[in-house]
């Protein structure tokens, strides 16, 4: 046990779109560690099936399947049931495999990187005086309301004075777990302690570059220790994303058939499941316009659309039920992408300059799309919060004359040469903030 390799222990937070980023991560340091480093991955067995079925596993990390909280013989439990049950099991689950991590390989751990949801991660970093490394999945505006719970929650007036929002900002764009009649639940308890606690952290690591919010980042630097933004990971590892067997669909060759900037990609994510009436107004809004399309929907809601549209659109446009996303928002047919402000989709359209029409549904989706709408000025919210069909026409419109669309098409446009800057190798901000979190985990030797 008294070894000098490095041994970094990873807990993943195995819901929604949290625990893939936390294996980019690792994946993404590995080459700049010594070889003989070892990651220990800590997740739910279902997550990591999940994860593992799509990425093949790298030999240094070896991945182990922590206790969901579901007792044996009881029903897999979905959605919130699932998520509390976990919330309840832990820190004990992390613990009990992080043991058995340590006596299977024989080296004490040398770093924690945590989901920042895990607050805990702290205490066990504290126990064995290592680094403690949090990662926060989304944007730097979500991490900043969350450290402002208690103000926000004590003065409605407050969010006027958080630095970098604009004047618009409503209490109905506040993720759910900061505005939660009780902060006692589960969820909103989990998020409220990580506010508390994550000035412990060594450093937060963000999939994120400064440019994009830098009042905000200027505030998160006066709170926590180092507030490291090293993306938009979308681009600095967009050279390994490439594969051949991703267009399957045919989406990349249709897309070489239609007009510069006049294609609609509609997207809301692998969660996110649009309520039937509202997939019958995208639908019919489409079919009134004639506009060309690309549409991610799965076979639950091909199920829903208007009788024969799925047979008439063909002429026009695309329904599959899994998109190759990061090759088509780098398409030059795309005009506008239509989203549920999931931060990796928000991100990955501002690295390839596409407006968004935002439709948010949960979490910090809402914010997000404020932010798109009233600070960026880099797309629209749909009217009234969901589709119509009349809502639908007017917000693509915009994107299809001149005037608004034009404008912010070319902020988006300036947000993207911003995040090329960020991950140019010689001095962009998000490479020397990397060079930051690399040193941190090689600079401690276990004792």
């Amino acid at each position: 046990m008294t070894s000098p390799q490095l041994h970094i222990a990873l807990l993943a937070f195995p819901f929604g779109s949290h625990a893939a980023p936390l294996l980019t991560l690792a994946q993404k340091i590995t080459p700049f560690l010594p070889s003989n480093t070892i990651f220990s991955f800590f997740n739910t067995s279902n997550s990591n099936t999940s994860i593992f079925s799509r990425t093949p596993n790298q030999e240094n990390i070896k991945v182990y399947n922590i206790w969901d909280g579901v007792k044996q013989g009881n029903d897999t439990p979905i959605g919130r049931e699932a998520i509390e049950l976990f919330i309840h099991s832990t820190p004990t689950n992390f613990e009990t495999s992080m043991k058995e991590a340590e006596e299977e390989t024989g080296v004490k751990f040398s770093c924690i990187i945590s989901d920042a949801f895990l607050w805990f991660s702290s205490e066990f970093a504290n126990k064995m005086n290592v680094p403690w490394i949090a990662f926060w999945t989304a944007g730097s505006c979500s991490l900043s309301i969350h450290l402002y719970t208690d103000l926000i929650r004590s003065n409605d007036e407050t969010l006027l004075n958080i630095p970098g929002f604009s004047s618009t900002l409503k209490m109905s764009d506040m993720p759910p777990e900061v505005i939660a009649e009780s902060l006692k639940g589960p969820m909103p308890s989990m998020l409220h302690n990580m506010a508390l606690n994550l000035h412990k952290a060594n450093a937060v690591v963000l999939n994120s570059f400064e440019e994009l919010d830098p009042i905000i980042n200027k505030d998160l630097k006066s709170k926590l220790q180092k507030v490291l933004n090293i993306g938009p990971l979308v681009i600095s590892s967009s050279s390994s994303n490439k594969d051949a067997n991703t267009d399957e669909s045919g989406c990349i060759e249709w897309l070489d058939n239609q007009k510069e900037r006049s294609v609609v990609y509609l997207s809301f994510g692998t969660v996110t499941t649009l309520p039937p009436n509202e997939i019958i107004a995208i639908a019919q809004a489409l079919e009134d316009k004639k506009i060309p399309f690309i549409w991610s929907l799965r076979d639950n809601g091909v199920k829903t659309l208007p009788k024969g549209f799925y047979e008439r659109s063909k002429e026009y446009g695309k329904i599959i039920s899994w998109a190759p996303q990061l090759e088509i928002l780098a398409h030059k047919s795309v005009g506008v992408f239509v989203t549920h402000c999931g931060w990796n989709s928000i991100l990955e359209g501002i690295s390839y300059g596409v407006p968004m029409i935002c439709r948010p549904f949960f979490g910090d989706q809402k914010l997000n799309s404020r932010m798109v709408e009233s600070v960026w000025k880099i797309g629209l919210q749909i009217e009234g919060g969901n589709f119509t069909k009349s809502g639908t026409i007017g917000a693509l419109s915009t994107f299809f004359n001149e005037g608004k669309g034009k404008v912010l098409r070319k902020n988006v446009e300036g947000l993207k040469e911003k995040a090329l800057e960020a991950v140019k190798l010689d001095n962009g901000s998000s490479i020397e903030n990397f060079k930051v979190l690399v040193e941190l985990i090689k600079c401690h030797k276990p004792t």
